[in-house]
């Protein structure tokens, strides 16, 4: 049954790789019970977090710890993608262990490490990397920390060390993480091919820089901490970006939205068909 279920994904977005002229709103009624929820957590949480290397980039006299994974049978002469995941606001820290939750570690299974080779590259903050505000209808909205550029000057030196193939740079993030990576694409949209964005407050700040960016946002209908309401607020106000897909689950919350996302190739199948 898997089997099918991601033929019929690699399929749909193979599709959706195609231009295609309009905004793209799907609907999703999966259902997580908890022994769904803690199997594949737990499938995950097995997974070896040794993959990635430790790392720590000092600019300024500011430190930011990442954790790296290189691509499976690395090869020096060749350019690969970079996909830059951001962690939720349970992760902050400065111990550069915690950041790797369970949505950083798709790229571990081993489906996805043979097929989509990529630099993962996994910063950990030690504060909140988005702030979320009111704005005066009331509607919450992100703004990036202080210190957010020292992901973009990470990037910049990590392109100097190693070959990247610069038409395929994508940002990832759930919840907390999900609003850094629309900060982060809405400060430097030129850097990056696309972005996957779960369980996000909103950044409202620069929408003319995201009018023609691949963004996939995924929320959860019930989700009470980050309202689900944002997103649709964002689909709306981008309604002329004709490269953003907008999916709906239905029947999930804050907590169990990334559930069906981590067994399944949905997001690297995506990712990896967008190029700048």
């Amino acid at each position: 049954m898997y089997q099918n279920i991601r033929i019929l994904i690699s399929l749909f977005f193979f599709f959706i790789s195609l231009k295609i002229s309009a905004q793209i709103c799907l609907f999703d009624n999966t259902k997580v019970d908890s022994i769904t929820f803690f199997g594949t957590r737990n499938i995950i949480n097995k997974l070896p977090n040794d993959l990635f290397e430790k790392h720590l980039y000092t600019k300024d006299k500011k430190n930011l710890p990442y954790r790296l994974l290189k691509p499976k049978n690395y090869d020096k002469s060749k350019d690969y993608p970079v996909v830059i995941t951001f962690h939720n606001s349970s992760r902050i820290g400065n111990d550069n262990e915690k950041q790797l939750e369970h949505l950083s570690k798709i790229w571990i299974r081993e489906d996805v490490y043979d097929k989509y080779p990529a630099f993962i590259i996994v910063p950990q903050f030690n504060e909140r990397s988005s702030k979320y505000l009111k704005e005066k209808s009331g509607s919450l909205k992100s703004e990036p920390f202080n210190d957010i550029d020292l992901v973009l000057h990470l990037l910049d030196d990590f392109q100097r060390t190693y070959k990247v193939d610069k038409s395929r740079i994508y940002l990832v993030g759930y919840s907390m993480g999900g609003s850094t990576a629309q900060n982060v694409l809405s400060i430097a949209p030129n850097k990056f091919a696309a972005m996957v964005s779960i369980a996000a407050v909103p950044d409202f700040s620069k929408l003319s820089a995201l009018k023609e960016k691949s963004i996939f946002l995924i929320h959860g209908k019930k989700d009470t901490v980050n309202p689900y309401s944002g997103s649709e607020e964002l689909f709306t106000r981008l309604k002329d970006n004709k490269s953003l897909i907008f999916k709906t689950f239905t029947e999930l919350n804050h907590d169990n939205i990334t559930i069906p996302l981590l067994l399944e190739n949905e997001i690297p199948i995506w990712l990896f068909n967008q190029k700048k």
